[in-house]
């Protein structure tokens, strides 16, 4: 007796293998990370890459990612520091790192940001060491390993300290910038664009680039389609409706986080249940409680 295969040409090649898989491994794949290419992410990662090619002068531009949490700004960093790392693993050499990522600290005191700089390139720091010690290898160990970009997440936390504390760290980007002669990468939430406009000349220096929480639209219903491309479900899932995507917008607040683990769940119900499709019953039986349900949820217990 012949097995008849499915046939999977609504789906991208890697959901095609995957839909083939056992359920449990199939679950597995639907929880796993993938990136979900957009217009706006692809405008952020073709910026970033203008930036890479930009000749060192002695103002280097720099642009400031802002969008509420959630919202795809660290898996755009992340995408774009892995293609780079790809497209010039052939012309790095060893100890290269070209892009440095770093977090600001909850408490963005100088030194505490020198010293999670110094872990991003793998330096040891030796205990108690002054702020100017910190400033000064960190500035030599961004040259001797090359860095041509210094992105920075969280930014949004220079706000959670005193203004003193503020002041110095803005101080300390425009140093960095003057000195390394290298872009700067701000990423964070509004807060962030606030915090960049307290400084009259940082303000000047950092070009914003938005990712706003999605609406409605042609926009959506596009990224809905590549959602269920990519998950790996035996019938098509034809969400991209406007009904489906006001569903969706009102469940989950419009983040590209919040909309992914909706149709992850609903992904999973439609995989459970062997419906094979997310449509409107597998959204409505997913697994999923949007920000306001969890919040209640916290409150009550």
């Amino acid at each position: 007796m012949s097995i008849v295969t499915p046939d999977l040409s609504h789906l991208t090649e890697a959901a095609r293998e995957a839909a083939l898989l056992p359920n449990e491994e199939r679950v597995w794949h639907i929880r796993s990370d993938r990136w979900i290419g957009y217009a706006k992410a692809q405008t952020a990662l073709s910026r970033l890459d203008e930036l890479m090619l930009w000749p060192k002068k002695q103002r280097m531009p720099n642009v400031l990612m802002v969008g509420p949490t959630n919202n795809g700004k660290s898996k755009i960093v992340e995408k774009f520091r892995r293609d780079q790392m790809v497209a010039g693993c052939g012309e790095f050499e060893p100890g290269v790192i070209p892009i440095v990522v770093v977090q600001v600290p909850s408490e963005p005191a100088t030194g505490r940001f020198y010293e999670m700089l110094l872990s991003s390139i793998g330096a040891p720091i030796r205990p108690r060491a002054q702020v100017a010690e910190l400033e000064q290898l960190s500035l030599r160990l961004c040259r001797t390993v090359k860095v041509k970009m210094l992105i920075i997440d969280e930014l949004h936390n220079v706000l959670a300290g005193s203004s003193r504390t503020r002041r110095g760290f803005l101080n300390l980007l425009r140093f960095l910038g003057n000195e390394l002669q290298v872009p700067i990468v701000g990423v964070g939430t509004r807060e962030a664009y606030l915090a960049i406009r307290s400084d009259d000349q940082l303000e000047n220096r950092f070009e914003p680039l938005m990712l706003p929480v999605w609406e409605e639209g042609e926009e959506l219903r596009s990224l809905m389609a590549s959602f269920a491309a990519a998950l790996p479900l035996k019938h098509p899932s034809r969400i991209a409706t406007s009904g489906l995507s006001k569903y969706v917008l009102a469940k989950t607040g419009g983040t590209i986080g919040e909309i992914a683990r909706l149709l992850n769940a609903a992904a999973i119900e439609a995989v459970n249940s062997g419906e094979e499709c997310i449509n409107e019953k597998t959204l409505r039986l997913a697994q999923y409680q949007s920000p306001p349900e969890r919040r209640r949820a916290f409150e009550k217990g």
